[in-house]
Order: C-alpha cells, then structure tokens, then sequence
C-alpha cells in the first residue's frame, strides 16, 4: 500500500505541475500571442530575434510553442531560416533560464500567488487582466508541485534499494539519458521534466551524475517535440525544427558521453546539487548559440534534407484531394466524419490564403497573388463537393439532432467559401492597387493592420480547435476573441480620422484601402468565427438579442 500511495502522490503532484505549465502558456497565448507574432515577424536581427526568443520562451514556459509559432512564420516566408533558428536557440535558452526562477524556494508566496490570480481571473472584467490572473495562478500551482514533489520523495532516501538502483543508472548514463529524453516527450514540456529533475536531487534522491544525464536527455526530447507537433506542416515549415534537433539534441548526445567519461562536472562552483544541474542546462544552451553565425549554412542543409515539394509544372494548378467517401453515406456518422475533415481542410487552405496577405501589401508577389487564387479555386471544389455530398447524406438522415448538425456543418463551410473570397477578391485586389499606386501605409496604420491580420490567424487556429472538439469554453473564447478583433477594427478606423485630420499625407493617400483592408479583415474574422455559435446556443450561452426590451 504505502508503494501504491508513493506512485499516486509523484503521478498526482507531476500532472500537477504539467497542468500548471500549460497553464501559464495558455494565459499568455491567450493575452499576448498575437503581439508576439507581430514582434517576431520584425524582427531583422539575430541578435534581436535570439533575444525575443528567450524572452518568449521565458514568459510562456515552453520553448515548444515559440518553436511551433515560428516555424509557421518560416513555413509562410515571413521570417528568413537564419532568423527563425536564432529565435528557437534562443527560446532553448529562455526556458532553461526559466527554471533557475522556478527551482528557487519560494513556494511561501504560493497562497499569496493563487489569492491574486483567482481574485484576477474570477472578478476582472477585462480578457488581458483575466488571463494576468490565469498566469500568476499557474505560476503558484508550478511551486506548489515542486513541492510535493519534494516532500514525497524524501522518504526514498533511507531506502535500501535506492543505493542500488542509483548505481545502475550511473553506470549505464546512456539509458539514463533515454529515460530523461523519453520523459520529456511524454510530458511534452522540459521546463516541467527539467524542474521533477531538480527536484529529486535537489532532495538527495538521485545524485548529481544522474540528474545530468536525465537533464542532458530532456534537451533531446525537447528537440524531438517540435519534429512531432509539426508532422502535418509542410516541408519548409518543418525544416527548422529538424536542424533544432540536430544541433541540440546531438550535442546533447555528445555532451552526456563527455561529461560521464572525464570529471568536466567537477569545475562546476562549490553549489548545492540541484542548482548545479540547473547551471549545467543554463551552461549546455547558451553553447549551442555558437550554432547561430552559421544559420545560413545550416539552412542550406535543411533544404537538402528536407527540399521543397514542387510539381513538374509550376503552371499546372495542383487538384484538390477530396476525402468525402461515397461508400461512406450508408452510415451517416461516418460521412459526417467524412464531411468535417473536409471543413477543416477548406479552414486550412483559407488560413493558407490569409497568411501572406500582409507581405503582399508590403511587396506584391505575382506567384503569392496566384497561389491565393488556386488556392480560392480549390475551396470552391470543396464546397461543391460537401453540398453535393450532403444532398446524398440528407436522404440517409432520419434523426432530427443530426440534421441540424449536418446544416450547422454546410452552414460553416458556406462562410469559408466566403472568407476566401474576401481574401480573393476584396484584399488581394486591394493588395494589387497599392502596388500600382506607389502608396504605402503610415508606420501606425501598418501596426494596426498587421495586429488585426496577427489575431486572424491565431483566430483560424481557435476555430480548428472549435470544429474539433466541439467544446463550449473554446467556442466561448472564439466569439470573444471576434468581438475583440471588432472593438480593434473601430478603434483602428478612429485612430485612422484623426490622424487624416492632423494631415498626415500617408493616412491622407491610404485612407481608402485602410478602411477598406481592416473592413476585410473584420468580415473575415466574423465568417471564421461562426462555427461557435450553434454551440453556444445549444448549451444556452448566446442571447436572443443586443436589443434592450420594449418596457
């Protein structure tokens, strides 16, 4: 029993902490995310870029979602490869400088931490102020399961077979270093695998030779992380996080094997154990920002590694890929099924159409310009196809309840097909105008549009989770997030007249295709967010109207 009580307390206090670094990530997607995309994308330095990303990786605790957000800044040719992999170098770093803070004995500020932050997340009233909340109480629970990490740990050390348990994973470092790396990729975090490390050595449990090889292990498995969020990206996109794991998890490999065979440990200063290990993760990612002067080659490499898919004829549209099975309708869950992977492949090639608008404003790129309008092409053969296909499925259906879901499903691919046509037809040619006109957007109205265009595309991402999972809270978040972009597009339009009526000439001369742009982008963000209303309605969380009642 007291075996069984000893593996549900570390499970329980593990999730724990796993739960509480998620959610401190998701509080600052959810505040800053969209700013963050914006700084990233101007950022022109590596210098510049390599500090952003620590600083991210720092605040969000995860140098895999700094990974993930930046490779799909590549993947779209909004950033070059040498900037990226500085970015992802750098949040490596940010997040081992992260747990140097965390390790610390503070967790006598934990009550205090989950007083403010409830107090911020249940009573404010403003969305950044409650996700303020969300992170500081995500920052206490991350203490409070260190420890109880501790605390249930100590124990071990008065056991019998702890000493030979230790012995076997010192000599066999490179098991041990598996075991860290495999731990690492279950709990998809090594700020969280890192921090249990620490924790166990920090508390005698495992000695500092081990805790290294486990540590040196997380370092790979968080290099193997990116590889396998960004699978379904394409090959351009994924080319960062392959040289990422080449670069950090086989000098991982190369370090585990030196620091084990010679006493390099040994010129660590004369400091507790846990900290140590801590040092040694500072110290091992700020050696691999050597690998930064040498991004060009490095991108050279991944191109090799991981080339471009192009057809044989550049000229020749390449032909959507329906995955609507005819055989499907005699089971109308399964075509239902059918038809939802459908939708969201039309969201991603909207997302795809929507991605590199701002470049085209910027610079205009006749191949860009028409890739979008295949691109528009193919959404449209893919709505043809769902209506026809629904027809079919309508005449299988005799459950009411699935009806209004098959009509909620046409009903959002109805406003993809739209949100690509706004793309096609209303901000390309504005893109186009701007090109021949010779005009260009003032510094802050470039700010205004590029913010918008930013939260658009985390929003795409918000309704693909929407579709789904089907999940009231997300669905919540996807409306508030629309009304959020609304209240920026009139605040931009605002901003806009004053500056027209202080005599700015660049406000004066883009003064249309300003309006018109973030007009665009509000239409857009509003077709994309109608996949949360019927779940909303269904669960009671929408009003009939904005209209005060007749007294």
């Amino acid at each position: 029993m007291l075996i069984i009580e000893f593996l549900l307390n570390i499970a329980g206090a593990t999730v724990l902490l796993l739960f509480a670094v998620k959610m401190v990530q998701r509080g600052v997607e959810q505040a800053y995310g969209p700013s963050f995309r914006q700084i990233m994308r101007r950022s022109h330095a590596k210098v510049s870029a390599t500090v952003f990303g620590a600083l991210l990786a720092a605040i969000m605790q995860s140098s895999l979602a700094v990974a993930i957000m930046v490779s799909g800044l590549f993947g779209s040719s909004m950033i070059s490869f040498e900037l990226g992999l500085a970015a992802i170098l750098g949040a490596d770093l940010g997040s081992a400088l992260v747990i140097l803070f965390l390790s610390l004995d503070i967790h006598w500020l934990a009550p205090l931490m989950l007083l403010v932050g409830g107090l911020l997340f249940l009573k404010s009233e403003t969305p950044t102020l409650k996700q303020i909340g969300r992170i500081i109480m995500g920052v206490a629970l991350i203490l409070i399961a260190l420890d109880l990490i501790r605390t249930n740990v100590s124990p071990l050390r008065n056991s019998s077979f702890l000493p030979g348990f230790i012995l076997i994973l010192e000599r066999d470092f490179l098991a041990t270093f598996l075991i860290g790396a495999l731990l690492a990729f279950l709990l998809h975090s090594s700020v969280a695998a890192v921090l249990m490390f620490v924790a166990l050595v920090t508390s005698e449990t495992l000695t500092l030779m081990v805790g290294v090889s486990l540590v040196l292990g997380a370092n790979l498995g968080s290099s193997l992380l990116p590889i396998w969020m960004t699978r379904t990206m394409p090959p351009t996109a994924r080319q960062l996080p392959l040289m990422n794991l080449l670069i950090r998890g086989g000098a991982a490999l190369s370090m585990v094997v030196i620091v084990n065979r010679t006493s390099l440990i040994g010129l660590l200063p004369e400091i507790h154990a846990g900290q140590q290990i801590i040092l040694t993760h500072i110290i091992f990612n700020t050696m691999l920002l050597v690998a930064i002067p040498f991004s060009r080659l490095a991108g050279r490499c991944a191109e090799q590694l991981l080339p471009e898919h192009k057809s044989s004829n550049e000229d020749i549209p390449a032909h959507y890929r329906s995955v609507l099975d005819k055989e499907a309708l005699r089971s109308p869950p399964l075509a239902m099924a059918c038809i939802q992977r459908e939708i969201h492949h039309m969201l991603l090639i909207a997302q795809e159409m929507m991605q590199p608008i701002m470049q085209l404003f910027e610079e205009y790129d006749k191949k860009q310009s028409k890739n979008i309008l295949e691109n528009n092409k193919r959404l449209n053969d893919a709505f043809d196809g769902i209506r026809e296909y629904s027809s079919d499925l309508s005449k299988e259906i005799t459950s009411r309840g699935r009806s209004r879901q098959l009509r909620n499903l046409i009903e959002f691919a109805i406003a993809i097909e739209a949100a690509g046509n706004i793309v096609a037809k209303n901000l390309l040619p504005l893109a186009l105008d701007r090109q021949k006109e010779g005009i260009h957007f003032s510094a802050e109205g470039l700010a205004e549009l590029e913010s918008m265009h930013d939260r658009i595309i985390a929003n795409i991402s918000l309704a693909s989770n929407v579709l789904i999972s089907r999940d009231v809270d997300i669905a919540r978040q996807l409306v508030e997030e629309k009304s959020k972009l609304s209240r920026h597009q009139r605040k931009s339009r605002k901003r806009h007249l004053k500056r027209l009526a202080a005599g700015l000439t660049e406000s004066f001369e883009t003064s249309d295709l300003h309006l018109e742009t973030s007009l665009a982008f509000k239409e857009f963000n509003s077709q994309i967010a109608t996949i949360a209303y019927p779940i909303l309605s269904r669960e009671g969380k929408l009003l009939h109207s904005r209209l005060v009642d007749k007294d």
